[in-house]
């Protein structure tokens, strides 16, 4: 089930935001992540995070910024079971757009975007890690014209 994040999610949804860019993103040292953790934290709340939970336990969290997608986590013993994709289906509801940023590097990632409609609009480097970011961009339009 799909519903809106609630204050005592946080504690769980930054286990799940930490343990999936530490697995997700190796290139990156696990110090850089350690670092933002208190940053996030403290700027999740003010998103719009949708939360996917079962029998009570949240399994995934997207979080947006207007029409922008700030992260799309999804606990490792349960990726691959269609969670990613009811969040962004959630997410694309009653949108006209949507853009993200992923590392380059970060090809599962990419490839799944691609597969849900995003399109790479540019590639840029990332100025806190220095890695080479791909922005995407999904518009309600495009997917229509892809039918």
């Amino acid at each position: 089930m799909i519903r809106k994040y609630q204050p005592q999610d946080l504690e769980h949804i930054m286990k799940i935001w930490l343990e999936t860019n530490l697995a997700a993103h190796g290139f990156i040292p696990a110090e850089y992540w350690n670092e933002q953790y208190e940053a996030v934290k403290e700027a999740l709340p003010q998103a719009n995070i949708l939360i996917y939970e079962e029998e009570g336990t949240v399994l995934g969290f997207l979080g947006l910024q207007d029409s922008y997608i700030a992260g799309l986590f999804v606990e490792k013993a349960s990726r691959s079971r269609g969670i990613g994709r009811l969040l962004l289906e959630a997410a694309k509801s009653g949108r006209q757009e949507l853009t993200l940023h992923a590392y380059a590097e970060n090809t599962g990632a990419v490839r799944f975007y691609e597969r849900e409609g995003f399109q790479t609009v540019a590639f840029e480097k990332e100025e806190t890690t220095g890695r080479e970011g791909v922005l995407m961009r999904w518009t309600r339009e495009e997917e229509k014209n892809s039918l």
